[in-house]
């Protein structure tokens, strides 16, 4: 009996030997093999953290007025930047251990597996926050065994190369809180309306419970479930040592006020003008596009979202239901920052932005380029030429152009320059056009910034040429500013994630007119407002002048298919185009008012509360009261006057005489500018034959 128990002793004991080599081999080849997984996840090195986030367009008052991103509205914030009830909410609802574990919890992952056998389902998991943000930033969400073995990897690299603060960072602006909120930032801003560092107890602990399943807790959809959600959080913050139980009852008690009831609600202030900064991004400053996509950029533009705001506004007021469109773009002078910009009635319909990417006839619009170029040529605001009906013999073997003005309103005698412009006289323009020579206009203009191609047929004084909206108001500005060309700015700077700043512009002016000829041809384009220049037609701005209650001056256009009107006060130059996509005849009886009225109530509403500036007259320029109609000074005799202004040494020196003995008021024209009436109309006679 002895020895069979000693036998059995023995049994055991060889058994207990055995077992024991058998678990010191284990152990020295898990032990390797943990070895040997860290040690491959270090050689690994750090794995990128690179993710989409937000890009942010900000306006000239640094507010945001826009964003780029493909599906996943991120915005990334450091960990100070973020509430620490957040930061306890979700360690306490998510991963307890955090600051305790190498990126996988045993415990948890056995607790996990229990619990799964116990429920005969898998419907626990036991996901680290490092497993989770691993999995956001690298993998997919299929329950795989082929996923998990890469997120343990991919977690075992995240602990060994970054701290725990940054792995929690990165996980806190990585989750997915629904809505297409991706980080707490967004999440913060689309449920709560503020940052994510300014959040109460029982915001963080609401958001904080939404990752679990973003749609099925989500307050915007089932309000009670998300609350249940949160008490489950808040208890756990307790249990975590975080809370006491009185904190967690009134932070669940206390009433949320959720600002956004809406999926993805995207901004519209200025979606063309967008696009152009999106473009210039790419295609002039040199931004990669992939760095646009993977976002986190601040831009800073030029745009005034009040402006803005004004001009669609006013679009949307005067443009009726049809398929007219229209195309505004208005800009600061003084530095050529774009304030506001349309590019069609419905960026959503027609993404077409007809301010940059078309062009159109400016018609008479086009008539200040040349008649500064007529000024500097010697020209005055008092030089006259003949209205009347004049057939132009412009190419040999064709029928002579006659040019016609509006509603075949003509002087039948002289007009002034001043005249000229301010009725849009067509007669006078192509005259003036052929006197100096049709290269004149189309130097001034490309000196301007209009960059479009121009021709130098005589027509081009009727503006035939093509131009966009854009140009116009580039142009415009340099008579506006005193004589500076400007370039467009509609970008500020661009600072990246890292808060460094990529890109940053200034204003750019150069000198290209003589300042005095810009005062005084701004003088002659207020004139198209001043119902007193009235004679045998009304002045062209006679319909939109009591809409105004600060200088101004500027020019109307139309052509069959265009309409057009350009203005500016010395702070504000604005260009607005109306007119169909195709070319369809206007109406203009009803359609050819619409860009008048946009144009006048865009800029008196735009520039409220601003300073009312008048235009600033430079040294060397004089000041005589000039009778309109014959460009004499004004004298007892002949008392109807205007205040005009000449460069000193060019203004009128001969009077008004005295009326006829039939008490009409002669118009004596200086012989001058008669003689040149005459060389033109020999000229004409000439060419003809």
């Amino acid at each position: 009996m002895e020895v069979v128990v000693n036998r059995r002793i023995r049994r055991t004991r060889r058994l207990v030997r055995l077992f024991f080599r058998l678990f010191l081999i284990f152990l020295v080849l898990a032990t390797a093999a943990a070895v040997g997984l860290l040690s491959y996840t270090k050689m690994q090195g750090p794995p990128p953290l690179n993710v989409p986030q937000t890009t942010v367009y900000y306006g000239a008052d640094h507010t945001p007025i826009g964003e780029h991103h493909k599906g996943e509205n991120r915005h990334w914030v450091s960990l100070s930047q973020i509430d620490q009830n957040v930061i306890d909410a979700t360690i306490a609802i998510e991963d307890r251990r955090f600051y305790h574990h190498w990126g996988f919890d045993i415990n948890r992952i056995g607790g996990a597996v229990i619990a799964n056998l116990r429920a005969r389902s898998a419907a626990q998991g036991a996901s680290t926050l490092t497993q989770q943000y691993a999995r956001n930033l690298y993998l997919s969400h299929d329950k795989t065994w082929k996923r998990k073995w890469n997120e343990l990897l991919y977690s075992l690299r995240l602990e060994m190369n970054y701290d725990k603060d940054q792995i929690l960072e990165g996980y806190l602006n990585t989750v997915y809180y629904g809505h297409g909120a991706y980080g707490v930032e967004a999440a913060s801003q689309h449920y709560f309306g503020k940052s994510a560092k300014n959040l109460t107890l029982a915001e963080a602990s609401m958001l904080s419970g939404i990752p679990k399943g973003p749609s099925y807790y989500s307050p915007l959809f089932d309000l009670e479930r998300a609350k249940r959600r949160q008490a489950v959080v808040l208890q756990s913050m307790v249990t975590h040592g975080v809370l006491n139980q009185v904190e967690a009852d009134e932070a669940h008690l206390e009433p949320l006020n959720f600002v956004q009831n809406e999926l993805d609600r995207p901004s519209t202030v200025g979606p063309y003008f967008q696009d152009v900064v999106e473009r210039q991004l790419i295609e002039e400053i040199g931004i990669d596009p992939s760095l646009i996509e993977a976002g986190g950029l601040k831009v800073y533009t030029t745009l005034d979202p009040k402006m803005q705001k004004e001009a669609e506004y006013w679009v949307e007021r005067e443009m009726p239901d049809s398929e007219l469109e229209t195309a505004l773009v208005a800009l600061d002078p003084r530095t050529g920052d774009v304030k506001a910009l349309v590019g069609g009635r419905n960026y959503v319909e027609s993404p077409l932005n007809r301010a940059v990417q078309t062009r159109r006839s400016p018609g008479s619009a086009f008539k200040p380029y040349l008649y500064y170029a007529a000024l500097e040529n010697g020209y005055t605001a008092a030089s006259t030429l003949l209205s009347e009906p004049t057939p132009f013999n412009i190419d040999d073997g064709r029928e002579p152009w006659t040019p016609r003005n509006f509603n075949d309103n003509y002087a039948e005698d002289f007009i002034t320059l001043l005249q000229a412009m301010a009725f849009s006289d067509n007669i006078y323009a192509v005259k003036t056009h052929l006197l100096l020579g049709t290269e004149r206009a189309v130097e001034l203009a490309k000196r301007v910034g209009i960059e479009s191609p121009l021709h130098n047929h005589p027509s081009l004084a009727l503006g035939s040429a093509e131009v966009n909206v854009l140009e116009m108001a580039r142009g415009y500005s340099a008579f506006a500013n005193g004589g500076m060309r400007v370039n467009p700015r509609f970008i500020e700077k661009v600072v990246d994630v890292e808060g460094e700043v990529v890109y940053e512009s200034e204003p750019t002016l150069t000198q290209v007119l003589d300042p005095k000829l810009a005062f005084i041809l701004t003088d002659i384009m207020t004139g198209m407002f001043d119902p007193y220049l009235n004679a045998h037609t009304s002045v062209t701005g006679r319909s939109i002048a009591h809409l105004i209650n600060r200088p101004v001056a500027g020019k109307s256009g139309s052509t069959t298919w265009d309409s057009w009107m350009v203005g500016y006060t010395p702070q504000l130059v604005t260009s607005v185009w109306v007119g169909f996509n195709d070319q369809i005849e206007l109406d203009h009886s009803t359609d050819g008012q619409r860009a008048k009225n946009i144009w006048a109530n865009f800029t008196e509403h735009a520039l409220k509360g601003q300073p009312v500036l008048p235009f600033e007259k430079p040294d060397g320029v004089v000041d005589v009261k000039m009778n309109p109609h014959n460009g004499l000074l004004a004298t007892e005799h002949c008392p109807t006057h205007r205040v005009t202004y000449f460069v000193e040494g060019t203004e009128p020196t001969k009077e008004c005489p005295p009326p006829q003995a039939d008490g009409e008021e002669v118009e004596a024209i200086d012989e001058e500018t008669h003689e040149k009436e005459r060389f033109l109309e020999r000229f004409f006679k000439w060419f003809s034959h």
